[in-house]
């Protein structure tokens, strides 16, 4: 008997350890399944705020600027971004022009050459006619006129040589201009702004430090744009004037070069 109660008493005992156990991962698993959801939804808070952070940085500065442009008054801030629009159609232009026109001076000067010693001066000539750019338009013409002498060839180089370099600086006048006119607009946005200012002090009839900020804010965000729309086109025209430089500097070897063939060609005759 008494075994069989001890073994009784055991078994409740066990009994009620494994309903006290449960009724704790009961009470315990709620908690730590809404501490962990908690988390995740931390988590996922923060990776939506990283991502959305570029767009809303974009948006922002995008409004930004469409706020500072309707505040610098449409008709003048309009003027300073035509003149950014035209002053860099001009320039890519030129670009363009100028990187069509560079060529390897010494590698046409090798063809040339070649062409002299095996099929004379037409055969130059139809080298030329072949490669593009100044250069080759220059050398054209000097190996039109050598049978007229080397005299009228050099004359004709020089001349043409001339010619070309204007072709070059076609279009830089236009890239000046918008340089000087952009800021010019600005300015008179400013002024025309500052006398806004002041008719609206003298309309208040006091002067109103938010008023005269307020007002001088806006006409001087005209002359900013003004002088940023210059200051790039700036750097424009002189990267283009230094290609010019490079372009006329290739030009002028050439010339002297071709006209050292054309004397060793004539011996030759």
């Amino acid at each position: 008997m008494r075994r069989l109660f001890a073994a009784v008493a055991l078994m409740g005992l066990f009994a009620i350890g494994a309903t006290q156990t449960k009724a704790q991962e009961a009470e315990t698993t709620p908690a730590a399944t809404e501490i962990q959801d908690s988390a995740a939804m931390v988590d996922d808070a923060m990776s939506t705020m990283e991502l959305s952070a570029p767009a809303a940085e974009e948006q922002s500065l995008h409004k930004a600027l469409k706020t500072k442009f309707i505040e610098g008054g449409p008709g003048f801030m309009a003027t300073v971004l035509l003149c950014l629009i035209l002053g860099l159609a001009v320039a890519i232009e030129r670009i363009l022009y100028l990187s069509l026109a560079s060529v390897n001076t010494k590698k046409l000067l090798t063809k040339v050459e070649a062409a002299l010693q095996n099929g004379g001066v037409e055969e130059a000539k139809k080298v030329c006619a072949d490669t593009r750019g100044p250069v080759a338009s220059i050398f054209f013409q000097g190996l039109d006129r050598i049978d007229e002498g080397l005299e009228a060839a050099e004359k004709a180089v020089v001349s043409y040589g001339s010619v070309q370099v204007g072709l070059l600086e076609r279009g830089l006048s236009w890239i000046g201009l918008f340089i000087g006119v952009a800021p010019m607009f600005g300015f008179m946005g400013t002024v025309i702004g500052m006398i806004g200012a002041f008719d609206s002090i003298e309309a208040a009839g006091d002067i109103s430090p938010t008023l005269v900020a307020g007002g001088i804010k806006v006409a001087l965000i005209t002359t900013v744009f003004g002088l940023i729309v210059a200051i790039i086109l700036q750097f424009f025209y002189n990267y283009i004037l230094a290609k010019i430089d490079k372009i006329s500097n290739d030009m002028e070897d050439a010339s002297i070069s071709l006209m050292d063939i054309l004397v060793k060609f004539n011996l030759k005759k």
